[in-house]
């Protein structure tokens, strides 16, 4: 139930913040945070990270719905007791859902997060955007020390002994 509960945090801080960018800024309008490197721009997209697949909506929908019944699927039969693994899959929820929210209702993501990353300008994402980031990658960082558990194991077995 915990990691629902991050989930629901995720979802309430990517609305709230998308709602106050809708509110209070025009498209295109950006307030310098820290001058060349963080902007909040009032950006729209209709398609994926970097703009792909602009105005496919419905793939976008059985796309996100299928992932989302996967991560609970995940979090209820795979994840009990691994708090690494559970977390990385409330992260993803919780991005997913939040960006599924906004295709829903506004039928295209509102981005907002403007980043130049050593003269790159990063494509604008927004809390959902960066939670599905951070959730990716801890679910990378769980899958690796899984291999690593494993690969011990097999050498070691169980009691870490070495078994030939």
């Amino acid at each position: 139930m915990f990691y629902y509960l991050i989930a629901l945090v995720v979802i309430a801080l990517d609305q709230f913040t998308k709602w106050l960018i809708v509110q209070r800024m025009t498209e295109g309008q950006s307030i310098t945070v820290i001058d060349n490197f963080l902007y909040i721009t009032s950006h729209r997209n209709q398609g994926a990270a970097w703009g792909i697949l602009q105005g496919q909506m419905w793939f976008f929908y059985i796309i996100t719905i299928g992932v989302i019944i996967g991560i609970v699927y995940y979090l209820e039969k795979y994840a009990k007791g691994n708090k690494l693994f559970s977390m990385s899959l409330a992260l993803l929820l919780g991005g997913a859902i939040g960006n599924f929210i906004d295709r829903v209702f506004r039928k295209e993501v509102v981005d907002f997060l403007n980043t130049f990353i050593i003269q790159y300008d990063f494509p604008i994402f927004n809390i959902a955007d960066a939670s599905l980031t951070i959730g990716v990658g801890l679910l990378i960082i769980n899958m690796l020390m899984e291999e690593r558990r494993e690969k011990k194991e097999k050498l070691h077995g169980n009691n870490g002994t070495y078994r030939s």
